[in-house]
């Protein structure tokens, strides 16, 4: 009877660590993943662009074209950005990110793609965040690095409601994290430890018949984005610092090499 007490003992504690770990993790941004393919009829609604919010998405066939919607208030400022994971062969991946709402400027409608089209309707404009420059961030403790791409803050000038495209304007696929908002809220999906396994997988590429008409061209060396460039030491070798939990965690787990 001891032993069946001290082993249910254990998995209750293991548990609470394991939503902890969860929780510390998705603290920066609440988490939430792209279940269904979006469109420009049926985006992925953000509830409050305010709370910093990660969208776990996925760029799935050439010519696909992701969407994204929130409500602002004239003059609400919200950053918009995107990180890359560190999947293999998405070294070069950088979607270009279009924001449309009424009373933006117009200069960037002509560079959306053509499902995005359809969202205007004569008082709407867009802003783009084309890829810059990537710097890498590494999450210490699941031990997962990051391309960190373009990120802006955007002013809105009216009220109404702000839709985000995602494409790529040469028709690659891969995975892709849209970041909306910085306040950070303690919240997301409760499943994300059991998504994030599934999500960092390289994205397979269709077969050549079932590619779209509006696919883009094949990528070549001129068009590949920014290089590369590092803000942290490598992520194999450097012992990265982590928050008050994540070493209490790490010390309960026996791995504190893990932080410091």
């Amino acid at each position: 009877m001891r032993v069946v007490t001290v082993c249910r003992a254990s998995v209750l504690f293991l548990s609470l660590l394991s939503a902890l770990i969860v929780s510390d993790a998705a603290l920066a941004h609440q988490p939430f993943f792209e279940e269904t393919d979006t469109t420009s009829s049926t985006p992925m609604m953000v509830s409050d662009p305010d709370i910093s919010t990660a969208l776990f998405s996925t760029l799935e066939k050439p010519g696909d074209v992701d969407f994204f919607a929130f409500t602002v208030s004239a003059g609400q400022t919200v950053e918009i950005g995107m990180t890359i994971p560190q999947i293999s062969g998405q070294e070069e991946f950088a979607p270009t990110i279009g924001v449309i709402a009424t009373g933006l400027e117009r200069g960037g409608v002509s560079e959306l793609p053509a499902d995005a089209l359809a969202l205007l309707s004569g008082d709407e404009g867009a802003y783009l965040l084309e890829p810059a420059e990537a710097t890498i961030f590494f999450e210490p403790f699941s031990r997962t690095a990051y391309w960190r791409r373009q990120r802006r803050q955007i002013t809105f000038p009216a009220d109404g409601e702000a839709v985000v495209v995602v494409w790529h304007s040469r028709g690659a696929v891969g995975r892709y994290t849209l970041v909306v908002g910085q306040r950070e809220v303690l919240g997301g999906d409760t499943a994300f430890a059991r998504k994030i396994k599934e999500y960092w997988t390289p994205v397979l590429v269709p077969p050549a018949d079932e590619f779209d008409s509006h696919a883009g061209p094949a990528e070549n060396a001129d068009q590949r984005p920014p290089a590369l460039q590092s803000d942290t030491s490598d992520p194999e070798t450097a012992t990265p610092r982590c928050s008050w939990l994540m070493r209490l965690l790490a010390a309960l787990l026996g791995t504190e090499e893990r932080c410091q």
